[in-house]
This record gives structure tokens, sequence and C-alpha cells, in this order.
């Protein structure tokens, strides 16, 4: 095999990776180049990306649309503070997500990560109840299994069994959890599934500022697909009992599940669910550079602006960075060309079909599809570098994590290159034995 032109070694002695020991870390591959739907590593080969760079790059990589919007921009403005200032990216962004977001929501706040946009989604419901003189309302409510991120803050409404709380002790916020989704998306839903969130409502309604979830799929905290009825009736209980819904589509939004966001799966009187406040990330710049974004309602906003500040206590250093909007004008345009609904539809039938057969493996426990996300979920955990470098050996990127095996490629991959990672998906799944873990099982 070809000597490597990255210092791994130092890489591996000195730079931390996502989820890792330093004495101990997971063995990391060096990348030198992407293009399309394939990764080049620095020996050359290639491997064909199931991740889309955690759920990010969506159009592949190198698209010229997006790089050329980037080299504009990086050529007239790269980027400038927020405060006091404006340009002409972070409007045209606004507009297009304005537009393709729920009438409601008509106020944006350009964040520059998607933990920072829970954190700031988090503080917008906080400060409202400050502006509509109830300030007793602190609490958050959410469901178990899901993940909004590792700050502090996005870490605290974590899942508390699988998650970060135990780590960190009294550090971490206590907000309130219920029972996650059962009934799966597809399935036939039971009403009763939502007494849990009913009653804790109604006890602690008048602490609770917000209840925040993944609307239809629990992502990092088990790639979970929930019935949409199930968060039609999550809306109609937060109206009831006046606490607000905070959505978070930094996984699902811009196609991922087949609809352009997460939530349009659910309605009620055949309108799709509305937020009162959004998250969206990850794809929103095809995956380019790191950009996210806080939508909120007019409401909401008046509730801030009511409040005793008086002004949103929030403003990143790169918020509205320049080149990012820019990124993500380019990956909204090419969403707009509705190419995606083919892609996703394509990938979709092409999972469930190949797929299928892993249901009959001996450590297998569930297979299950949606939209353009594959999941095999195994009876144990896996030995994550194990798997990632029998993954690499057969031409493939696929980094499982905890018990599950899954794929969230780019849209424009091609039925072959997909073949190939459900292949090597069924592969390393019929061959798997059972491995011991003990400690945290990252979302990694």
């Amino acid at each position: 095999m070809p000597t490597s032109s990255i210092d791994l070694e130092f890489d591996k002695q000195h730079i931390w990776h996502p989820y890792t020991s330093m004495n101990n870390a997971l063995p990391a591959f060096g990348v030198v180049s992407a293009k399309e739907c394939e990764l080049t590593l620095d020996d050359g080969r290639q491997l064909i990306d199931g991740t889309s760079s955690w759920w990010a790059c969506v159009h592949g990589y190198s698209h010229p649309a997006i790089i050329d919007a980037m080299q504009t921009q990086l050529n007239k403005l790269s980027h400038v503070m927020f405060g006091g200032i404006t340009h002409q990216p972070a409007i045209e962004l606004s507009k297009k997500l304005i537009q393709m977001t729920s009438d409601n929501l008509t106020k944006v706040f350009l964040a520059d990560s998607g933990s920072i946009a829970v954190e700031v989604a988090l503080k917008m419901a906080l400060q409202y109840w400050q502006g509509r003189s109830q300030p007793q309302k602190q609490r958050i409510l959410t469901v178990k299994c899901g993940y909004h991120g590792d700050t502090f803050a996005a870490m605290s409404i974590c899942d508390p069994e699988g998650g970060m709380h135990t780590m960190f002790g009294d550090s971490v916020t206590q907000h309130e959890f219920v029972s996650a989704p059962e009934t799966s998306f597809g399935a036939s839903f039971n009403p009763d599934e939502l007494g849990e969130m009913r009653a804790k409502l109604e006890a602690m309604h008048h602490e609770i500022a917000a209840v925040i979830i993944e609307p239809i799929l629990q992502g990092a905290g088990g790639m979970r697909f929930y019935h949409p009825d199930y968060l039609a009736g999550l809306r109609q209980l937060c109206d009831e009992f006046n606490v607000l819904l905070i959505l978070d589509e930094i996984a699902t939004g811009f196609g991922r599940t087949g609809k352009m966001f997460a939530y349009e799966h659910a309605c009620i009187n055949e309108q799709a669910v509305e937020a009162d406040i959004l998250c969206l990330g990850k794809a929103l710049t095809g995956g380019y550079i790191s950009l996210a974004v806080t939508l909120c309602s007019d409401e909401v906003a008046q509730g801030i602006s009511d409040s005793p500040a008086g002004v949103f206590m929030h403003g990143p250093t790169f918020m509205g960075n320049p080149l990012a909007c820019s990124a993500a004008c380019a990956s909204l345009d090419l969403l707009a060309t509705n190419e995606w609904q083919g892609q996703i539809s394509r990938i979709e039938s092409q999972l469930k079909s190949e797929l299928e057969e892993a249901k009959n493996y001996p450590e297998v426990k569930d297979v299950r599809v949606l939209g353009g996300i594959g999941v095999i979920e195994m009876n144990a955990t896996v030995n994550t570098a194990e798997l990632q470098q029998q993954f690499v050996d057969l031409g493939v990127w696929i980094r499982p994590f905890s018990n599950l095996i899954y794929i969230m490629p780019p849209y424009v991959i091609t039925a072959e290159q997909l073949t190939k990672l459900t292949s090597a998906m069924k592969q390393v799944a019929s061959t798997i034995l059972p491995y011991k873990h003990e400690g945290f099982i990252s979302n990694g």
C-alpha cells in the first residue's frame, strides 16, 4: 500500500476527533479530495460516501454551482461583522428561507452551527415568556432518545440516559422528559401514545416554556422513524397548554425524509404543522461550510422584544457570514429545481429493495428506510473501529455508531454507487459478531 502523504501519526498523537480518546483513538483515514459522491484517500483509494459528511453534503462534493457562488463571494467579501452591518447574501438567504418554510415563520437568526441554532431557540423561548409576563416558564420538555447538539444547553435536552448528562452532573440543566414516540412511521397510530405528554403538560405547563422535538426522525438518538400523527398531536397539545413548539430540523431539513421539511409529513386539517421556532442546519449550505438558522414567528419575536432586555441576547462573531450565506443560497437554488424529489424517491425505493434481505440475518434486530435514509439495527453494539476498516476495505465510507449501520448518501448518488453501499452494509451485517462495549455510546 502506498505511503501516506498525510502525517497520520501526528494526527493520532495531537488532534482530537469527534468522540475519541487521545489514549486509544479511533483510526482516522486521510482524505485529499472529494468529487460528487466519492472521497479520495491520500493513498489513492476512492470511497463512495454513504454519510454525506454527517448528513450535510446532499448535492455531492465539488458541485460547480456552490463552488462558483463561494468563489465569487470570496473575491468580494468573505466576512464582516453582523452588528450594525448587513449584506445581500444574508438578505437573499433569509428571503428564501421565509418563502420555503411555514407561513408563520418570518424572523431569521443566522447562527454558525446546529448546536448554536438550538441554543438560540431555547433562549428565544425563555425570553419570549419574560416578555409575556410569565418568567416562571423556564423548563424545556422533550422526549427521550432525542439528540440536539453537544453544547451545554443543547446537551441538556438530549436523551438523559444514552446522552452525556451523567458525565457533567449538576452542570447540566435539568429539564423534563417523557417517553419517546413508539409508533413507527407507516404503522397504525394509537392516540393514547400522547397520554404521557399530555399528563406532563397538564401538570407543569405553567413552568414549561417550550417542547422541542426532532420531526419524524430521531437521528443520532437511534435513527428512529416515528408516526407523523404524534407530531400533529403534539402541536395541538402545545396550543392547548400555551407552550411553544420548537422543531429541530437540523438533520431532517431540505428533503432528506422525502419532504422538504420533515414536519410536512404531519398535518392538521390537511395543513402541515407549524413550529413556533424552527432550527435548520447541516444541508443548508449543501455541506460546504458551517451555517445554521433559527426561524421564529412574529409572535415570538414580539414577545422577546417586550422582554425586560428589549433585545434578543445572542450574537456570534461569525453570525451571517457572507461566504456561508452565498453557499446556502446556491444550495437552496439547486433544491428549487425539485430534482431532489425524484432523487430521494429513487434512493428510498432502492434502499427498501436492497436492504430487505438483511431482516433475516441472525444479528439484525430491524431494517428500516425513510426517504434517503437506510438503517440496519443490530442486536448489540458494534465495534466502530473494526467495522469502519471493513467498510473502507470494501470501498465505501460508512460510519456505524452504537448498534446501527446506516447510510444517508448524497442525493446525486447513482444506482450503481448505492448498490455498492447497500451490498457492503449487508456483507458486514451478515458476518458481524456481538461486541461488548462499556462506556458512553456516541453519535459519532
